[in-house]
């Protein structure tokens, strides 16, 4: 296939960093490329118009602002969850995170702030919110929807 469009199965190699350069993750050298589809919510929004027109073979290093990639951190994210919804046998801690279902049914990560004898306060914010970052990016391969 040609060049990526919305829709398109695509396997590629990346790096995402902040943008002071901190390496947050990415797929290694060795390591099997990461298989997405462009436009389905796979990757951050700023990402999946930035692979928009690149083919296999090529690669670019974007910029994306927090608001295009994990979004701006919300104050409202946080919320008091009763500790008996966690595992007794897990002594919480500041900084853990766990998955969630929403009362809508999505799944929904949340990172642990605080603790208390009947609520844990959890933060519903992307890790990442808030945060400018860059992914280098190699596209492996571009095939159809």
């Amino acid at each position: 296939m040609g060049r990526i469009q919305p829709g398109a199965r695509v396997a590629l190699r990346f790096t995402l960093s902040l943008a002071d350069g901190t390496r947050v993750e990415g797929t290694g050298p060795d390591e099997a490329p990461w298989e997405v589809v462009v436009g389905r919510g796979d990757l951050p929004a700023g990402l999946d118009r930035c692979l928009v027109g690149l083919a296999a073979g090529e690669s670019g290093r974007f910029f994306v602002a927090a608001a295009d990639a994990y979004g701006e951190r919300d104050d409202n994210a946080r919320e008091i969850v009763p500790r008996a919804d966690f595992p007794a046998d897990v002594d919480l801690i500041p900084g853990m995170a766990f998955g969630f279902t929403l009362p809508d049914g999505r799944e929904a990560m949340g990172q642990v702030v605080g603790v208390a004898e009947t609520g844990v306060e959890v933060d519903f914010n992307h890790p990442l919110a808030g945060q400018d970052v860059i992914f280098d990016v190699d596209v492996v391969a571009v095939g159809g929807p």
